[in-house]
């Protein structure tokens, strides 16, 4: 359907009209995550929970990363959830499948306490080729979160892709933990 780089092009313009009607706010300053406050703000969950907008999302993160040959793609919950679900289903209608997961913000207390999710019994992270998604980035400190337990369970982390770059540090946060940053759109997008 969104094949070729002209209708990447058109995917991604379709994705802005979606995410300025269902996810983005400009006016009241609104508390991000990395604590500061602005103006603009993005709740990607109506997107990304939407059939047309989970669909584009998981197109256009395929394609940014289709050179980081990822043998896994995850994130840190809630946002990366439904995030790595769709790009994981969008890759097997791709017939390149990518298995998702999720890291915890912190391991259960009951079951199997596992930090890393998604994996069945036998199933490792271990020395796998992983790229870490998250649906909005200001400083990059949540996808650090990830990349860091990612590492510490074996896994490679080759990229990080987000929906949203709110342009605010997180390529210097990514530069200097030697990831390479990709994003699909940035805060000039909606401007």
């Amino acid at each position: 359907m969104y094949s070729s780089n002209a209708n990447i092009d058109a995917a991604r313009k379709r994705l802005i009209e979606i995410i300025k009607y269902r996810s983005f706010q400009n006016g009241n300053k609104i508390k991000l995550s990395s604590g500061r406050s602005s103006q603009f703000y993005f709740d990607m969950k109506p997107t990304m929970l939407n059939p047309e907008g989970s669909y584009l999302i998981g197109l256009l993160i395929l394609d940014l990363i289709k050179s980081d040959n990822a043998e896994l793609i995850g994130g840190l919950e809630m946002g990366a959830v439904p995030l790595a679900t769709a790009i994981s289903v969008v890759s097997y209608l791709q017939n390149s499948p990518i298995p998702a997961f999720f890291v915890r913000k912190q391991a259960k207390e009951y079951g199997m306490q596992l930090e890393l999710e998604g994996f069945s019994t036998g199933e490792t992270i271990e020395r796998k080729s992983v790229v870490i998604v998250e649906d909005v980035t200001t400083t990059g400190k949540s996808a650090l979160r990830a990349i860091n337990s990612v590492s510490n369970a074996g896994g490679k982390v080759a990229a990080v892709a987000s929906i949203v770059d709110r342009e605010e540090g997180a390529h210097e946060t990514f530069l200097k933990a030697g990831v390479p940053f990709k994003h699909v759109l940035s805060l000039k997008d909606f401007n």
